[in-house]
C-alpha cells in the first residue's frame, strides 16, 4: 500500500533551518539523506522531494470557472510542509513505524493514496 509522508514543521523552523551555519546543515542533511538511502534501497520509499519555502509558492485558484494566480501559499497556517516520501509498504502500521525514525523532527503527517488502478 503507498502512503505520503508529509514533513512539517512550523514557519520558525523553516527560518532556523534556513539560517543553520553550513556544518550545522550539512549534517543535518546527511542524517536526512541516510534515512532516504537507506529506506529507497530497501524498497519502501518509491519517491519524494524536499519542497522550497512558501514564500516560492504560486497558487492557482479556480473560482468560476477562470483561473487566477497568485504569488504565495493558499492558506496561512502555522505548520508548512517541507517535503515528502512517497512510501510503499504493507499497512499503515508499518508507514507509521517508518514515520517514526524520521531524523528530520518537527511533525511528519501520514495519509494513504489513493489507488485508481481498479477504476
Amino acid at each position: 500500500m503507498k502512503y505520503v509522508l508529509m514533513f512539517a514543521g512550523s514557519v520558525e523552523d523553516q527560518e532556523a533551518w534556513e539560517k543553520l551555519p553550513k556544518d550545522q546543515l550539512a549534517a543535518a542533511y546527511e542524517h536526512v539523506n541516510k534515512w532516504f538511502d537507506e529506506h529507497s534501497k530497501a524498497g519502501r520509499i518509491v519517491g519524494g522531494a524536499e519542497l522550497k519555502g512558501p514564500s516560492s509558492s504560486t497558487t492557482v485558484r479556480i473560482k468560476n470557472g477562470k483561473a487566477i494566480v497568485t504569488d504565495g501559499p493558499f492558506i496561512e497556517a502555522k505548520e508548512i510542509i517541507g517535503g515528502f516520501a512517497i512510501v510503499d509498504v504493507k499497512d499503515l502500521d508499518e508507514a507509521l513505524a517508518l514515520a517514526k525514525t524520521w531524523p528530520g523532527g518537527g511533525i511528519v503527517e501520514v495519509r494513504p493514496v489513493v489507488d485508481h488502478s481498479n477504476d
